[in-house]
């Protein structure tokens, strides 16, 4: 086959015409001698667009999901001596968000074959201390929700679902916006939809939750009543009107983005079937939202380690692949507080045998057949 350079993009959405015409018109309205930025009718139009695409009462939106999870850590009020249980298997920012509230981050293990959070693990970490579990809907596909929820009715522990990945996912043909206390949404720029390179959402079902959530994204502001109140420290975490505006775009095509990414996944699953040196990402399908395509290195079954494998794709088949994620305790800023590995073997593993693959919604099949062969021909060569 004749090489050709796959490279990994940056943008993981589609922008369109659609998208434009948005910008414009609320562009338009604002250069007008009355006109402005404010108010945000489209705010409110993008929020109740997104509550109910993701099945939840409200949905607050913010400029970020890690914004998204701070606001949650501040509302649950994660405070110094507090744990919160989370994956290794993450973003930098999820156990940030925690962390930088003072609270100690407690990593429990994955699921060896879906790489999610284990309530099993979970169960064996939770002290007297724990105040919070963000299991992550890693690269789309969702958690166990029944076994999350039956540690809190148990606990009273409440669950913030990290859903970055995972805008449109759905457990048994329902959306998951609804489930634990609340789940935290990304449309950062290399997300299945994007708002002009950032932004994120907290969805929840409890009503007060989300107004101590709105406040805190808003300077704690409280409207309504005779008089403006500020009844709690707040922030300035708002989107723009501009960016609303086209979350209301990108939502509305959000499904079918969704579905050319799930055929072009299950097409290159199919095409690696029988590639006993890697293992295959779990469950790309209906209901997994297919935001990246995750293998591993089989290191058991190969003579060469995942930085030669992914130097030699790259350097000889011009395919570019990236990485999620490295393990969270391997950053340098959780080492210096001390975090290691403890407990957590099955994550480690994984954390050193990953490799996502270029697939994005305007990857062809022609790209899917030439990666493959590419993957096949490195193992190969190495072997």
């Amino acid at each position: 086959m004749k090489i050709r350079e796959i490279p990994f993009l940056a943008m993981g959405g589609e922008y369109g015409q659609d998208d434009l015409e948005a910008v414009i018109n609320v562009v338009t309205q604002a250069i007008g001698p009355k006109g402005n930025f404010f108010p945000l009718p489209e705010e409110n139009d993008f929020q109740d667009a997104i509550a109910e695409h993701e099945g939840a009462e409200k949905a607050i939106v913010v400029n970020s999901c890690g914004t998204a999870l701070d606001c949650c850590m501040m509302a649950l009020d994660i405070k110094p001596g507090d744990e919160v249980i989370t994956t290794p298997l993450t973003f930098v920012c999820t156990a940030g968000t925690a962390v930088a509230q003072g609270a100690r981050i407690v990593f429990a293990d994955i699921d060896p074959v879906t790489m999610n959070l284990s309530p099993e693990a979970v169960r064996a970490r939770i002290t007297e201390k724990t105040k919070a579990i963000i299991p992550v809907h890693f690269t789309g596909l969702v958690c166990d929700l029944d076994g999350f929820d039956k540690i809190t009715e148990e606990t009273g522990i409440p669950v913030i679902y990290d859903a970055a990945h995972a805008i449109g996912a759905k457990s048994n043909g329902q959306p998951i916006g609804g489930r634990g206390l609340a789940s935290c949404y990304s449309f950062q720029s290399n997300k299945n939809m994007t708002c002009l390179g950032e932004g994120g959402a907290i969805t929840t079902n409890d009503l007060d939750f989300a107004e101590k959530v709105r406040q805190l994204k808003t300077f704690g502001y409280v409207y309504g009543g005779p008089s403006l109140r500020v009844v709690d420290i707040g922030f300035n975490y708002r989107m723009t009107k501009v960016q609303c505006a086209v979350g209301l775009t990108q939502l509305a095509k959000l499904g079918q983005l969704i579905v050319k990414r799930q055929n072009l996944m299950l097409a290159l699953s199919e095409a690696l079937h029988d590639t006993h040196e890697i293992i295959l990402p779990y469950g790309h399908g209906p209901g997994h939202a297919s935001h990246i395509y995750v293998i591993r290195l089989n290191t058991d079954e190969v003579r060469f380690t995942t930085p030669e494998f992914v130097s030699h794709l790259k350097n000889t088949y011009k395919v570019f692949t990236g990485k999620h994620y490295p393990a969270v305790w391997t950053w340098e800023a959780f080492q210096k507080l001390g975090y290691t590995s403890e407990g957590c073997p099955i994550a480690e593993k994984a954390c050193e045998q990953v490799v996502t693959l270029p697939v994005f919604a305007s990857t062809t099949m022609d790209d899917i057949e030439y990666i493959a062969w590419a993957v096949k021909a490195t193992i190969q060569d190495l072997q």
